[in-house]
């Protein structure tokens, strides 16, 4: 049969209309949803929100309508030991921060990128590629070391939250609607026979006008920061007149290239021991390329696990709309039963999601600890998100390491936590992943 026939139609119907627990789904579903309709009642008693190892931070951040994520996850992460050397409550530091500077780093990016791109037709494979979203809220921690390293952190309080920061797909709106002609525009006198160092020189207008645009939206980066802060004991504390660079260094103090991206991808093209980097991939154009290792997913585990026993959070990118009940925060490949509800399997591996376009990262977080059983092995992980403290346990989620395994993609952590051959591997030669490979997704 080439086509859907009458005949056809009308046995599936007769078959799905005589299934009992069809009918009975076809009711949960129409009036519940899949989600909560599948919903495993007794898989669900199991995730217990207690770990042998947690750790204590401040309180629940919200990205709100961004998809700033990765920035987050990162500054989350920072904040830990500064709240923990000052005995703070709590503490944040601001994201419109770094939303401001990677948007105009983005941009020149993009720039820079058009430009090495001249003799492509815009039809290409490349260039469509690179037009599809030329400075998007997502990105990877690589990406915003390369943006602390330039630029350091500041308070909150020195900036705040806007409209536009919060909720960025206007402002998105616009700055890709410029980008998009600037392109046009660069490309355009290309053919018209301008030299490429003509080009070039219109790029300072073009990104003197993204700056404004920006300034417009988030207002002006401050150049000098105040730390004022009262602890736990009421005792205050008070630094004035840093540089954000010198604020970064003094209160957070992490060598950022002491952190490695370490990622499960088990693909046929992608043996591990192997580092990578995916081509135009970055935001700030002379930083360091981003850098994964592939390894199994076991090995990342293992040294998120060694990082956590010494008190430091860690980073870590998944694709979080997979078996994830919501409401609750619980991301269990066991507490979905849609193969028991639509009857029907979902077997797919982990590798065969991956090659056929049905997974890959999505969205960072911060795990701040793991269930340990009495040998030693992971059986939970507790993960601290960004989307305010009215989703999981008063903002926590709740990982099953079954779940780790399957839909986690990404660690990092610091490099003194890989053995002599991992790190030897992670500084060897790198193989260049294309701009399209899943592994070059950006965390929302």
């Amino acid at each position: 049969m080439s086509s859907i026939n009458q005949e056809a139609l009308s046995r599936w119907r007769e078959k799905a209309g005589s299934n009992h627990a069809a009918r009975l789904a076809m009711n949960a579903v129409t009036a519940s949803g899949i989600g909560k309709s599948a919903t495993d009642f007794e898989a669900l008693k199991k995730n217990v929100h207690e770990f042998s190892i947690s750790l204590k931070s401040g309180e629940i951040t919200s990205q709100n309508q961004s998809g700033r994520c990765w920035m987050f996850a990162a500054l989350n992460a920072m904040r830990y030991g500064l709240i923990k050397k000052y005995n703070l409550e709590t503490y944040e530091f601001s994201q419109a921060y770094p939303l401001f500077w990677d948007k105009l780093e983005k941009s020149n990016y993009f720039l820079e990128n058009i430009l090495a791109t001249l003799e492509e037709e815009t039809g290409s494979r490349v260039v469509s590629f690179l037009l599809a979203a030329p400075l998007g809220d997502g990105g990877q921690f690589d990406m915003f070391a390369g943006l602390v390293e330039k630029y350091g952190v500041v308070p909150k309080s020195a900036m705040p939250e806007t409209v536009c920061s919060s909720s960025t797909a206007e402002m998105d709106k616009y700055l890709t609607l410029k980008l998009r002609e600037y392109a046009c525009k660069l490309r355009g006198d290309f053919r018209r026979g301008e030299s490429p160092e003509s080009l070039r020189a219109q790029k300072d207008g073009m990104l003197e006008t993204i700056y404004r645009m920006l300034t417009i939206c988030l207002g002006f980066p401050p150049e000098k920061v105040d730390f004022i802060v009262r602890d736990k004991d009421n005792n205050l504390i008070r630094d004035e007149g840093l540089t954000p660079t010198e604020f970064y260094q003094k209160y957070v103090g992490w060598n950022l290239s002491d952190y490695v991206s370490l990622i499960n991808a088990p693909t046929q093209d992608k043996p591990y021991g192997q580092a990578y980097t995916v081509r135009f991939l970055g935001s700030v154009y002379e930083a360091r390329p981003v850098r994964y290792l592939n390894l199994p997913v076991e090995e990342l585990k293992a040294a998120a696990i060694r990082q956590l026993q010494d008190g430091e959070p860690v980073w870590f990118g998944c694709d979080v709309g997979q078996w994830h009940v919501r409401e609750l925060g619980i991301m269990d490949t066991a507490s979905i039963a849609v193969d028991k509800l639509f009857g029907t399997g979902f077997p797919m591996s982990k590798e065969e999601r991956l090659d056929y376009g049905e997974s890959l990262m999505t969205h960072a977080m911060v795990l701040q600890g793991v269930h340990l059983d009495k040998e030693g092995r992971p059986q939970r992980w507790r993960v601290e998100n960004s989307w305010g403290k009215d989703r999981g346990k008063d903002g926590y989620y709740l990982m099953s390491d079954e779940w780790f395994s399957e839909y986690t993609y990404q660690v990092v952590v610091h490099k003194k936590y890989l053995s002599e051959e991992q790190l030897a591997q992670y500084e060897g030669e790198m193989k260049v992943l294309e701009p399209w490979d899943p592994m070059g997704s950006l965390a929302l």
